[in-house]
């Protein structure tokens, strides 16, 4: 069915160009709507740029009034699982994202492995911390067991990253199901620029880092770019964006006498030009399966200094950044900041070199991987259908 074109389903909680998973669908979508299939959307969430299209058709679910999120996706699961079953015969390819249905698919995106999360060796949450670690936990473990039952019942398997291909496949499913899709970046919205400091009200100055990420949780590990920064001289400063809100880590840098050095500036909406305002990306995240703000500082010309269990730091070499083997090893950490701040041209080098791999990685090319996956799956099940059709004639005959 190459050239043909395909009935896409795709489900998913929202489907938004500032989000994740979000993103990751509506560059999916777009892509398949340019390239003239007919999309249908299962969501609670729909972008409204893509409502326009006439080849589009946005099923609603609306979001459960239960309380907590295992209640609500559960309450989803179940509900698009039987729309799901009930359409599709309507289909040739139908796409969901880990445990989002309680139903068979062709595609499966996984872009969190609850049970590698669990088992990583930095999971916080314990039963017997009170009643919302034990909330956790036990939301952490039911999603594992779902998420296995969706990898198992999906025909292709597509994790963001290598690393969680490999908590896929930990989780039994074989490997001969996946196909790694890396998540894309816009290579022009994050483009290297002018730097505007002033704007953020940041010091001119310095050789400046950049944190971005979740500053109410441990898990992004802020608290190791706060320590390493300890032991790195006067003018590295560090920028950090995120929402401040019941935040521990102004205290703490405060505590380790870094607070001067330290730039907090909540939330940020314009992170393309904050990035074009620095010199570094520091990310030493303890989990994440494939972070799309170190795409968006490969894309704005920055080294990234990073540790491995980030998922997307496969893709740095030494050409552009520093990968460590562990978050928690501040000396490396502060030893890799001292080394760009101490040779700016080596680590401007470097951000070109950051620039180039992030071409390689823009939502385009990684939309076109998923449409070559939906036509091979969609040819797949043509030629199978063919076979058996001449199958019964021939018994006929």
């Amino acid at each position: 069915m190459r050239g043909e074109a395909l009935r896409v389903l795709i489900v998913t909680h929202v489907v938004r160009n500032n989000d994740g998973q979000g993103r990751v669908n509506y560059e999916v979508a777009r892509a398949a709507l340019a390239a003239g299939h007919h999309v249908t959307i299962v969501a609670s969430e729909m972008a409204r740029d893509l409502l326009a299209c006439p080849r589009l058709r946005f099923v609603e679910i609306a979001e459960s009034a239960l309380p907590t999120r295992l209640a609500k996706y559960q309450i989803f699961a179940l509900r698009s699982g039987a729309w799901i079953r009930a359409h599709r015969a309507e289909f040739d390819v139908v796409h969901v994202n880990g445990f989002i249905a309680w139903a068979r698919a062709d595609v499966n995106t996984v872009h969190f492995v609850h049970d590698g999360w669990y088992r990583c060796g930095f999971y916080p949450f314990r039963v017997a911390g009170g009643w919302y670690p034990a909330y956790q936990v036990a939301y952490t473990r039911l999603n594992a067991l779902c998420e296995k039952w969706a990898f198992r019942h999906s025909r292709v398997v597509v994790p963001v990253s290598q690393k969680v291909g490999a908590e896929v496949r930990a989780l039994g499913i074989d490997a001969g199901t996946m196909q790694v899709i890396h998540n894309g970046v816009d290579a022009d919205e994050f483009a290297p620029g002018v730097a505007t400091r002033e704007a953020f009200g940041l010091p001119a100055e310095p050789f400046m880092l950049l944190f971005a990420g979740d500053l109410r949780v441990s898990r992004k590990n802020l608290d190791a770019v706060l320590h390493a920064l300890v032991s790195t001289p006067p003018h590295v400063h560090l920028a950090v964006a995120g929402i401040l809100r019941n935040s521990p880590y102004p205290a703490l840098a405060a505590t380790l006498g870094v607070g001067a050095r330290v730039h907090f500036l909540d939330l940020v909406q314009d992170m393309p030009r904050l990035m074009r305002s620095v010199d570094a990306f520091v990310f030493p995240s303890r989990y994440e399966a494939m972070s799309l703000v170190m795409l968006e500082a490969l894309a704005a010309a920055l080294p990234v200094v990073t540790v491995a269990t980030a998922g997307g730091a496969e893709v740095i070499d030494s050409r552009c950044g520093v990968v460590l083997d562990s978050p928690e090893d501040i000396a490396g950490l502060a030893q890799a900041i001292v080394h760009l701040a101490q040779h700016p041209m080596e680590a401007r080098a470097m951000g070109a070199a950051a620039r180039e791999l992030a071409q390689s990685l823009t939502w385009q090319s990684m939309a076109a991987r998923y449409l070559s996956l939906y036509e091979d799956l969609a040819s797949r099940r043509a030629s199978s259908g063919a076979r058996l059709s001449g199958a019964a004639v021939s018994a006929k005959s």
